[in-house]
């Protein structure tokens, strides 16, 4: 059952839907309530691009998928680290992997 899920969501990430947020939220509510806890600040926008890290997708498939450039995907990155305090040494997706 998982997996239709997971596979739902990796769906609606691939068509930017603007589902994948609410969809996201009811599977995995505790990924959001962590996030609350390290930064309550966060946009949409920026917790529906943590959902795409958390999914694991390369920088270039999130600048295909949300229709940017990949130099804007990595500002991105770069923002979404400082909000959430992730050393530039620290690899990101290993991190969302590791934290949630």
């Amino acid at each position: 059952m998982k997996n239709l899920a997971e596979d739902e969501i990796l769906r609606l990430a691939k068509d930017n839907s603007p589902r994948l947020l609410s969809k996201f939220k009811s599977l995995y509510p505790d990924f959001f309530e962590k996030l609350e806890a390290i930064q309550p600040n966060l946009q949409n926008s920026e917790l529906i691009f943590c959902i795409y890290l958390k999914l694991n997708l390369s920088t270039k498939e999130i600048a295909t998928y949300t229709y940017v450039t990949p130099k804007a995907v990595q500002n991105r990155k770069n923002r979404i680290r400082k909000k959430l305090n992730i050393a530039s040494s620290v690899d990101i997706y290993k991190w969302f992997d590791e934290n949630f």
